[in-house]
C-alpha cells in the first residue's frame, strides 16, 4: 500500500497487539544493488533489529517487501536488506498501478508465469543461504484468470513459503466484488499456505473470506485504515466464541489519527503534507463510518493543521461546530 503504510501508521495500528505481522512499502528495484538508507527509509525498524528481525515498538514482526522484475537485481537486494536485518522478505506481484506496470513491476509479471517464478527462485535461493524466507503478493491475474494457478504453482515452485492472494485481477483493480472462492482453486493447487487478501472490511466480510477462500489466515489492508479495531474485532470474536465488540467510537478513530500527525510533527514533516496524509486515512475511514463521513465533508478544505485537529478531536456527541476552513 504505497504511500499509506509507513513505519508510523505500522506502529499505531499493531499497538493493541491483534496483528500477527506487518509489511512495508515495496521498495523498488530496478537493476542496481540500493544502498542501506533506502531500505531504512522504507522500514526504519531495520535500525534496532534483532534476532528476530525488525519489530514494531509492540514486537509485532515486519516483512520487508520488494517490488522488481530482474532476479539478479531483486536477489542482490534481497542479500543487501538480509545484511542489514531483514528476516521475511515479500515480492509484489499484486501492485496494480499503471506506472509500475508499465515499467515491469507488481501485476505486470503476472502475464507470463514463468518470470514469476524465476524472480522468487533468485531471492529465495539468497533467503535460504541466510536463514531468512520468502512470500509472495499474488492477484488472480493480469487481464484474465486464466494463468492465476500457473502464477501460484511457479511461485511456489521457485521457493515461496507463503502466498497472499488479493482476489481479483490487475484489471479489476479494486472494484469489488473480490472472488475470495477464486483462491479457494489455488489453495486446492498449492502446498504453501495460502492468505487471502481482498475487500476485508468487517468482521462480516473476514469470516466470509476464510469460509469461501478455505484459508486460516487473511491480510487486512485498506479495512484495517479504515476501522483500526478491524483486527482487535476478528481477535475478540475468535477468543470469546462469537461475541461482537461493539463498533469502533470516532474518539477511538481520532486518536489514531492525531496521534498519527503527532508522530509526523515530531518527525519534522512539513505541515501541509501531514494534513494531505491526514485527509487521505480520513477519506478511506469515511466510507465506512458515518461519523468520518461528516468529519471528512466538514474539513475536506482545511489547509492548516490545527484546526483540522481540532476538528477530528470534537467530541461525537456534542452539536457539529466544526471550524471554518481556513482561505487558502
Amino acid at each position: 500500500m504505497e504511500g499509506v503504510i509507513d513505519a508510523d501508521t505500522r506502529a499505531l495500528l499493531s499497538a493493541d497487539g491483534a496483528l500477527d505481522w506487518c509489511v512495508t512499502e515495496f521498495v523498488r528495484v530496478v537493476d542496481a544493488r540500493l544502498p542501506p538508507r533506502v531500505f531504512l527509509r522504507h522500514c526504519p525498524e531495520l535500525a534496532e533489529a534483532g534476532t528476530a528481525g525488525p519489530l514494531t515498538p509492540t514486537a509485532t514482526p515486519v516483512t520487508l517487501q520488494l517490488l522488481g522484475s530482474d532476479p539478479a537485481a531483486l536477489a542482490a537486494n534481497a542479500e543487501q536488506a538480509i545484511t542489514l536485518g531483514a528476516t521475511r522478505l515479500d515480492l509484489n506481484f499484486g501492485c496494480p498501478a499503471k506506472m509500475v506496470n508499465r515499467h515491469d513491476g507488481g501485476a505486470s509479471l503476472l502475464r507470463t508465469p514463468v518470470r514469476v517464478g524465476r524472480a522468487v527462485a533468485a531471492v529465495a535461493e539468497v533467503a535460504a543461504a541466510r536463514g531468512a524466507t520468502v512470500s509472495a503478493k499474488l492477484r488472480l491475474g493480469f487481464d484474465d484468470r486464466r494463468v492465476a494457478l500457473a502464477c501460484a504453482l511457479a511461485a511456489e515452485a521457485g521457493g515461496a513459503h507463503e502466498l497472499v492472494v488479493h482476489a481479483r485481477t490487475r484489471r479489476e483493480g479494486y472494484r469489488p466484488p473480490a472472488h475470495w472462492e477464486w483462491v479457494a482453486k489455488i489453495r486446492a493447487a498449492v502446498s504453501a499456505p495460502v492468505v487471502v487478501n481482498g475487500d476485508i472490511w468487517t468482521l462480516e466480510a473476514y469470516w466470509k473470506a476464510r469460509t469461501l477462500s478455505g484459508c486460516d489466515d487473511v491480510m487486512l489492508g485498506r479495512g484495517m485504515l479504515a476501522d483500526p479495531w478491524l483486527a482487535r474485532r476478528i481477535r475478540h470474536w475468535q477468543a470469546s466464541g462469537g461475541e461482537r465488540l461493539a463498533a469502533t467510537p470516532w474518539s477511538a478513530r481520532a486518536e489514531v489519527l492525531c496521534h498519527y500527525a503527532a508522530r509526523k510533527q515530531a518527525a519534522g514533516m512539513a505541515e501541509k503534507f501531514i494534513v494531505s496524509l491526514l485527509k487521505q486515512w480520513l477519506n478511506i475511514m469515511r466510507g465506512r463510518d458515518a461519523e468520518a463521513a461528516a468529519r471528512f465533508t466538514a474539513l475536506r478544505r482545511e489547509t492548516a493543521l490545527a484546526p483540522l485537529l481540532a476538528g477530528l478531536a470534537h467530541p461525537a456527541t456534542e452539536p457539529a461546530t466544526y471550524p471554518a476552513p481556513t482561505p487558502a
